[in-house]
């Protein structure tokens, strides 16, 4: 027997499975949740998503109340305050705690950032009139109407976002919050000075008609991953003395910096006033946990009572003593960065090396057994689940679908090179095989020095159809590090602590020293602001649709871009026009983001995470103002890479090559929806779904050609030479505009959720996708079910490119559970992750899940509530997904050999 195979069957006799059964392992033999998790996630079922304005109050009256204070102070106060002041809740069973809100699934509007909404909203209800039309992001993204989602007003309930519950008493606290921004918010700030370059009226044309799905003040943090080191390495009462310290060498001295210097002692001072913040919102925790000890009469909960008032009292002001402390210190430290901004994707990094020295210490002095360990982290998996994201239906439903993106990277390399796995890192996989919750999804940093049964432990918990793990390839991930953030500093150590931010964004990383249990251990974390906040989800089919049409929008009757007026004679003709539309929208939508990101930073400035993120507190600058390590961190994300692609290769093939139609005649089946009906009338929106018309005849021979035209995902040379020559395109393009920062833009391949909206708004496309039906999903998945020759072909065509040239890109698959079936299947799909990885893919994930399932699930929701799906770069509930990204789940090809 080969000595990886030893190891696999040492493995499962410590769990207790007897090797005969290895080829019938399936979900059923893993252990049970413990029950403190079952009976907290039959609470968590029944929740909904209620909004509320504790903490917006607290915000809101102590930032005026500070009028005239240095912002960067006022700023932390205000933050701290909304902490410091939330109503500390405490379910039986908890072991872990701390919300966003006072409510489990809980979040609260951030009207300083974004105040017309709410305005409009509050004006509405207090009113009892219509509520305010909807922009036209927020009017074709769907909400999935089950689950904790409030899709719809009921009773005393208003529906906000088409997801978030408030109760109409808090609605005159809305209006009271909200007022005082009317016209100074970081919306309407970045509208005024928008107004003054010269391609705003351009800019809202591409935002208007959903070519650009939203934009950046609407989730300004996130993705990126946290960094937990000066909390766990200090403490915070250590913390505010260094504050202090820092305050006494710096205030009223500017060093040799003559632009910043003399703002270190201001920044200080501000992370003083946040470092208490979060003190008192444990000793909150503390006290409410006290109380409920001296009135509660079971004994086990006493004492688990008497345990939470302990910790949290402990890591209010020390640095962590336990591994229960840590993990506890670290969830309070995400909260608070998730509740400073309207967010969504921070990653909580690689967990499960930052708190290994915890954990090792525990297991030794025999203070905690791998079983409590795993209760804690089962329980953890609930706390991240709970995290919101208050925003627009846009946002929350046409880009999220609910999900924030919590990503837990496990695997890499650590600081020396070797393989980053360690034993904490086998029962986070464990724990989110018993508990199956949306979050934090799990990602693995695939690298050829992984230990092999830790893979196999991971192929065996994404064969489960939970969606996660998900794969990355760790060495591309080190060189587009290395590329991209090379010339400010990195070096091979930092490019080693990369990770994921968000569902899928590559974000640098750094080691720092943490001294515990008698000696230092090198621990990653993040280490730079967001990656994200450039320009948002162009929907490049929508773009090359206008190309035909001359600028025009057909389905608005808007002209959208300069009319061209170009006789399109030649494929190269075409393709240069597509460019120069993309550069005019890449540049107007950049320029008028970057005012919305400067204004945000200037006005609006982390406090947290500017605490938290190397190199700030050394350098005495907050994350604004470039005080993170890395800031080459800004992107510009597309969508509908695949369906582009394929109608190119469509046009070039029966317009261009063979001459079969002329542009067009090509252009006017496509206004024709080629006959059939569309997904607005069908409400359908599945890429094969057709009803045929009176017309269809009319157009079934250049249907027929345009489905048969060459497709991405075979292995066909003439389709993936234009998908090779579109990223040789994009990279020299994004990187031609700068950020906020002044640094390049680069190419971030995600379609999150938006290829659904953006598919809404796109009329049919020549590969034969119909009008308003979702675009391909990801970034290099086949479109649905054109992908002819199995899954090794979709790897060949994916691999035309070097994919360390971009942040990532998106592989999502679909297999049957009859494939997998087995510890063989097991290592078939470890054997198919392992082929793509050495081809030198990026990324690939995994639905493992009968579409008959899926189908039956969409009819009657209410059987599957704990149902879940990989969506891109997330998992999520399938009944809180909307009906167009259901469908085209479903649709994907599914395979039934790995």
């Amino acid at each position: 027997m080969k000595s990886n195979e030893i190891k696999l069957q040492d493995i499962l006799k410590k769990r207790g499975i007897a090797g005969e059964k290895v080829d019938t392992l399936s979900e059923v033999d893993i252990p049970e949740a413990k029950d403190s998790t079952k009976k907290l996630m039959d609470i968590y079922y029944t929740l909904k998503v209620t909004a509320d304005m504790e903490a917006a109050y607290w915000y809101n009256r102590i930032w005026w109340e500070n009028d005239g204070e240095i912002l960067e102070v006022r700023r932390a106060k205000a933050v701290a305050a909304a902490l410091s002041h939330m109503t500390p809740t405490i379910l039986p069973y908890e072991k872990l705690v701390m919300n966003k809100t006072r409510n489990v699934r809980g979040a609260f509007p951030f009207p300083w950032v974004c105040a017309s909404f709410f305005n409009a909203q509050a004006e509405a209800l207090m009113q009892e009139v219509d509520a305010p039309a909807e922009s036209e992001a927020d009017s074709v993204s769907m909400v999935g109407a089950g689950g904790g989602n409030v899709t719809e007003s009921y009773g005393n309930i208003i529906s906000i976002a088409k997801k978030f519950g408030m109760r109409k008493e808090e609605i005159p606290v809305l209006v009271k919050t909200s007022k005082p921004w009317q016209g100074i918010s970081i919306e309407e700030l970045s509208d005024k000075y928008s107004r003054l370059t010269p391609g705003y009226d351009q800019f809202k044309r591409i935002m208007d008609s959903v070519i650009c799905m939203f934009d950046s003040f609407a989730i300004p943090q996130g993705r990126e991953v946290i960094n937990y080191y000066l909390p766990l390495q200090y403490g915070f009462d250590r913390i505010i003395a260094m504050c202090d310290e820092k305050i006494a060498e710096v205030m009223g001295e500017a060093g040799d910096d003559g632009d910043f210097g003399m703002s270190r002692g201001y920044y200080y001072a501000a992370m003083k006033e946040i470092t208490k913040g979060l003190s008192a919102w444990c000793e909150n925790y503390a006290r409410q946990a006290k109380y409920l000890a001296s009135i509660e009469s079971d004994a086990a909960l006493k004492t688990n009572y008497e345990k939470i008032a302990e910790v949290m009292g402990n890591i209010a002001h020390k640095k962590p003593a336990s591994f229960r402390e840590a993990i506890q210190l670290t969830l309070c430290c995400h909260l608070g960065v998730v509740n400073e901004d309207p967010q969504s994707g921070l990653s909580i990094g690689r967990l499960g090396q930052v708190l290994q020295p915890y954990y090792e210490k525990d297991i030794a002095d025999g203070v905690m057994t791998d079983e409590e360990v795993i209760e804690l982290l089962e329980l953890y998996r609930i706390k991240i689940t709970c995290i919101e994201c208050f925003a627009s239906a846009g946002v929350s439903g046409g880009v999220l679908s609910g999900n924030t993106f919590n990503n837990l990277s496990l695997g890499g390399q650590n600081y020396d090179g070797l393989t980053a796995v360690t034993p904490l890192e086998y029962l986070i996989i464990e724990a989110g095989m018993r508990n199956q919750t949306p979050q934090p999804t799990l990602s693995v940093l695939y690298d050829e020095k992984t230990p092999e049964d830790f893979l196999m432990k991971a192929a065996a918990c994404t064969k489960l159809g939970l969606g996660y793990p998900a794969w990355m390839n760790n060495q591309t991930g080190m060189n587009f590090m290395l590329q991209n953030y090379g010339p400010e500093g990195m070096d091979i150590h930092d490019a080693r602590a990369w990770c994921l931010g968000g569902c899928l964004e590559s974000a640098p990383g750094c080691f720092l020293p943490l001294d515990y249990n008698g000696k230092q251990t090198m621990i990653p974390g993040g280490a730079s602001p967001t990656c994200g906040t450039g320009v948002h989800f162009i929907a490049m089919p929508k773009v090359l649709e206008l190309v035909l049409t001359n600028g025009l929008d057909n389905r608005t009757g808007k002209q959208v871009f300069p009319s061209h007026n170009k006789k399109l004679a030649s494929y190269e003709t075409l393709l240069a026009q597509w460019q120069e539309y993309m550069e005019l929208t890449t540049e107007v939508v950049n320029r008028c983001n970057n005012i919305q990101m400067d204004i945000w930073r200037k006005y609006n400035m982390p406090a947290v995470n500017s605490l938290l993120k190397p190199d700030c507190f050394t350098k005495g600058k907050h994350i604004g103002t470039m005080g993170a390590r890395y800031n080459a961190c800004i992107n510009f994300e597309s969508c509908g890479t695949i369906t582009f692609v394929n109608s190119l290769a469509s046009i070039r093939k029966n317009v261009f090559d063979d001459q079969k139609y002329t542009l067009a005649e090509m252009t006017e089946a496509m206004l024709n929806n080629f006959g059939f009906k569309t997904a607005y009338e069908t409400s359908v929106f599945s890429p094969d779904f057709r009803e045929s018309t009176a017309s269809s005849p009319q157009y079934e021979q250049i249907f027929a050609a345009c489905l048969n035209a060459p497709k991405y995902g075979n292995a066909d040379k003439y389709a993936d030479e234009i998908f090779k020559a579109y990223h040789s395109y994009m990279y020299e393009m994004t990187h031609s505009y700068r950020s906020y920062y002044g640094k390049p833009l680069y190419l971030c391949q995600i379609s999150v959720s938006t290829h659904g909206p953006q598919g809404f708004v796109t009329l049919a496309t020549a590969d034969g996708r119909l009008a308003g039906t979702t675009y391909s999903d990801g970034s290099v998945s086949a479109a649905a079910g054109t992908d002819k020759n199995g899954i090794y072909a979709i790897f060949e065509s994916a691999t035309v490119y070097d994919h360390s040239l971009h942040q990532n890109s998106q592989m999502n698959l679909k297999l049957h559970p009859s494939a997998v079936r087995g510890i063989s299947g097991t290592r078939k799909l470890l054997d198919v992750v392992r082929a793509y990885m050495r081809k030198g893919g990026f990324h690939v994930q995994f639905n493992v899940v009968d579409s008959k399932t899926l189908k039956d699930a969409q009819l009657t929701p209410e059987k599957y509530r704990d149902l879940m799906v990989r969506v891109a770069g997330f998992t999520q509930y399938w009944c809180e997904i909307g009906k167009p990204i259901q469908d085209e789940v479903i649709y994907r090809t599914e395979y039934d050999e790995a």
